[in-house]
């Protein structure tokens, strides 16, 4: 699932979303940008960045950064991308940075160096799976979905939509929220069509419409393209295996050697032997 993308696209329909993460509620979301930055003569790039139109201490640029896989050296990176943002960028006094894991666990060790800004109010880590979002915000919620189980992940965007529909009297809004949980299940479950998706949500078709939905789609069809080259090539090498299975029979190796020559059962060597016979 790649969650850099759905947490852009959440964070760029929505900002009020990420500052509702963070606790921040009183912020004016029309003074801020978010945007994805590339580090100028290096290989680093920062997830996100809101930059404020108008820089105060109230009002400080936030760097974001989603972290779903364990990285050892995770705060080294981030710390030496921050650090050379301010260089590259000296305009920028005041900052803070925000760690979105997907759960604690995932907060590596590797914190000494750095361990003054972690206890700080610069540095603010957030734990999806610790979120509840029964005390939080609908916006909330839709982003723990991101890290719902897949048994029920449907059911709950199944809610999620009829919550938004009853608390939200803005249709364009409601669409939006719509189109952002329809997002993230198209992430979760790769191999469901818009058609299979949207009967199960109960939903209408004007998602298939919309500029989102065929990012999805082509970033979804291009992962499908990838995986379907893999299984061809996984399958192109069993058929070898299986075709080589009379050979090694002729020249006296049993059928417990076959097996263990080309990574077999015995049951699949037995079989392709059967099948030759025949």
């Amino acid at each position: 699932m790649q969650t850099d993308k759905i947490f852009y696209s959440l964070f760029q329909t929505f900002p009020s979303i990420f500052f509702a993460l963070i606790g921040d509620t009183t912020v004016n979301i029309n003074a801020y940008q978010f945007v994805s930055i590339e580090l100028k003569e290096t290989a680093f790039r920062i997830d996100g960045v809101f930059i404020p139109t108008s820089e105060t201490t109230n009002q400080p640029l936030y760097f974001v950064e989603v972290q779903f896989q364990l990285d050892p050296t995770f705060y080294r990176r981030l710390f030496a991308e921050i650090f050379l943002y301010l260089r590259q960028n000296e305009s920028v006094n005041f900052w803070r940075a925000v760690v979105i894991y997907s759960q604690r666990s995932l907060d590596p060790q590797d914190q000494q160096p750095y361990q003054l800004l972690l206890n700080s109010s610069q540095v603010q880590c957030i734990y999806l799976d610790e979120l509840d979002s029964a005390q939080n915000s609908l916006q909330v919620a839709i982003v723990k979905l991101i890290i719902e189980r897949e048994e029920t992940a449907v059911d709950k965007g199944r809610e999620l939509i009829l919550q938004a529909r009853q608390q939200l009297a803005d249709e364009t809004t409601t669409k939006q929220i719509v189109e952002l949980i329809e997002t993230i299940l198209l992430y979760k479950f790769t191999r469901l069509s818009r058609e299979e998706l949207a009967e199960m949500l109960g939903i209408d078709d004007e998602f298939k419409k919309t500029r989102m939905y065929q990012s999805i789609k082509e970033d979804g069809l291009e992962e499908g393209r990838q995986e379907g080259r893999q299984e061809g090539r996984q399958e192109g090498r069993q058929e070898a295996k299986l075709e080589a299975i009379p050979r090694l029979l002729a020249l006296g190796l049993t059928v417990e050697q076959v097996a263990v020559a080309l990574d077999l059962t015995v049951a699949q060597v037995q079989q392709a032997a059967q099948n030759q016979s025949s």
